[in-house]
């Protein structure tokens, strides 16, 4: 038998190869039916979203919010799959939603969440400093929508409780965290989790770094629509100033595109066209 394993780039193309454990139809009360069709299994769900959006795309125009949120996706992205088997399952806003199970080649889910999410955060050049949330458990990889349109996604209670806890703040003031529910952690050792970088020294032998990481003590948080829950925070201690902020990146690149004549704001390329084309007319009459 093949022990080859195949990497999904996404939850549609497991699903297409994946033996299905629901595959049916349901009516929807008002004569329509719809399809239940999907594969439960254990896994970790990842959430990660820019810390201050709201604040920081103020200062931006659309077009730059679009490079801006697109810049954070497509870092997050590399980051999060570079070394570690998950699936992008959605991009919602400023949002992205990461998923990791054995069957996409995890053989701890929740360790593979939890070290992706510290990669993501130790590789935060623009300083986003995205705010992680992380939990573990029963979901179902399924369709939703219906003939007009169709989506796949993870549904079930840890995607709902990973959201919740990438909105939780830590108590000590951090440049980065990820949360998670307290019970996650059971019996792991923080340091085989999170194993100190190492330098390597002219004589060829090496030194271990300051660990920059700290596990919290477990603390309880209300969620919302969900009840109190003690959870855990691992935060990252260590503050670097970029040389360039993420917004800067977003109107530098913008502003690159309309040099480039690649940008037409407001629409200005098509008047300029309409314009050329109607003394063109006029000259050739």
């Amino acid at each position: 038998m093949s022990n080859t394993h195949y990497k999904y780039s996404s939850l549609e193309d497991f699903l297409a190869s994946a033996e299905l454990t629901v595959d049916g139809e349901l009516d929807d009360g008002w004569g329509a039916r719809f399809p239940v069709k999907g594969r439960e299994l254990q896994a970790a769900i990842l959430f990660c979203d820019i810390s201050g959006f709201s604040s920081r795309s103020l200062e931006l125009n659309p077009t730059e919010t679009l490079a801006f949120v697109n810049n954070f996706f497509a870092w997050i992205s590399a980051q999060s799959l570079r070394h570690f088997p998950g699936i992008v399952d959605k991009y919602i806003g400023d949002e992205v939603m990461v998923v990791f199970a054995r069957e996409f080649g995890s053989s701890d889910p929740f360790v593979d969440a939890v070290q992706a999410a510290r990669w993501i955060a130790e590789n935060d050049a623009l300083d986003f400093g995205p705010h992680m949330g992380i939990a573990s458990g029963l979901v179902t990889i399924g369709y939703v929508g219906t003939p007009l349109r169709y989506n796949c996604s993870a549904f079930g209670a840890p995607v709902t409780l990973a959201a919740r806890c990438a909105g939780i703040k830590p108590r000590k003031n951090c440049s980065a965290w990820m949360t998670f529910p307290a019970e996650e952690w059971k019996d792991r050792d923080f340091g085989a989790v999170f194993p100190p970088k190492k330098d390597t020294l002219p004589d060829g032998s090496t030194r271990a770094r300051h660990q920059v990481w700290e596990l919290h003590e477990p603390q309880s948080a209300e969620l919302k629509n969900l009840p109190v829950t003690e959870v855990c925070i691992i935060g990252k201690n260590v503050f670097h100033a970029p040389a360039i902020t993420a917004v800067d990146r977003a109107r530098m690149g913008v502003a690159a595109l309309k040099a480039t004549n690649r940008y037409w704001p407001d629409g200005q390329e098509v008047a300029q066209r309409k314009k050329s084309a109607g003394l063109q007319a006029h000259a050739a009459s």
